[in-house]
């Protein structure tokens, strides 16, 4: 039985005073939530605070990046080292990281592979853009970005799997719940055809983009989606606990 997972995406947003009040406004209610692994990633300078706020409750933290080397003349960049001890989990190979700074896939291995000899479990995204999808490229890229050499590690350590495609991340077009379960439904299969059943299954995969609390029972309901990457709607006390308490409730009937 896979565990749901609700985790919220703080992206660039927040000062520390507005994080801590944010997580004051979110700590209550999703203490109240049971059967869903919940976790936020607020920016690096808020880690520490945050941490101290949730300490001793039911929520997890994570990061949104890491850089690959444990130490060393790196200007500006975060170890894993840095936030192994602050976090549980760790955002790797976003869109956004992939796009605006150029991340590759072997830059997305190495902080894959950084990140579980430390102890944090990855939430490595993939997905597709807008042309790949209409050009009906969407399983060849997958495909590609599922094939690390060190899949087999990956999936057998506790990665966490989130399927976002890349035309729905901020844009408010969020993809059917159909084709969201259809799209996951290959990367399990995928998983399974090259790594064996029994690790697809135990596999979680999420799905990300314009997830809200109008539309999370729409994908969560979907027997392949395991939980939500939630961007926009994390940065709404309301809306995150929404999401959060709708999966509860659904995957629980389930």
């Amino acid at each position: 039985m896979r565990i749901p997972m609700i985790a919220g995406n703080w992206k660039m947003n927040t000062t520390v005073s507005e994080a801590i009040e944010l997580v004051n406004k979110m700590r209550p209610g999703l203490e109240r939530i049971e059967g869903v692994e919940k976790v936020i990633c607020p920016p690096f300078v808020s880690l520490a605070q945050i941490k101290g706020l949730i300490e001793g409750s039911s929520i997890k933290l994570g990061a949104q990046n890491i850089y690959f080397e444990e130490k060393g003349a790196y200007t500006g960049e975060i170890s894993p080292l840095m936030v192994a001890d602050l976090c549980q989990f760790v955002i790797v190979g976003h869109s956004e990281r992939r796009h605006y700074f150029n991340e590759t896939e072997e830059i997305i291995d190495k902080k894959v592979k950084a990140a579980l000899k430390i102890g944090l479990k990855p939430i490595l995204c993939i997905g597709e853009t807008l042309e790949e999808n209409e050009a009906g490229k969407t399983e060849e890229v997958l495909a590609k970005q599922l094939s690390s050499p060190s899949a087999r590690i990956y999936y057998s350590s506790g990665l966490i799997l989130a399927y976002e495609p890349v035309w729905a991340i901020g844009t408010g077009k969020a993809a059917t719940g159909k084709q969201a379960n259809d799209t996951i439904g290959f990367i399990r299969q995928h998983i399974s055809k090259q790594y064996g059943k029994g690790i697809a299954q135990e596999v979680r995969i999420l799905y990300g983009g314009s997830v809200t609390s109008g539309n999370i029972a729409e994908f969560i309901s979907q027997p392949e989606i395991d939980g939500a990457l939630v961007g926009g709607a994390s940065l709404k006390a309301d809306e995150f606990l929404g999401i959060v308490r709708q999966t509860s409730e659904i995957k629980r009937v389930r």
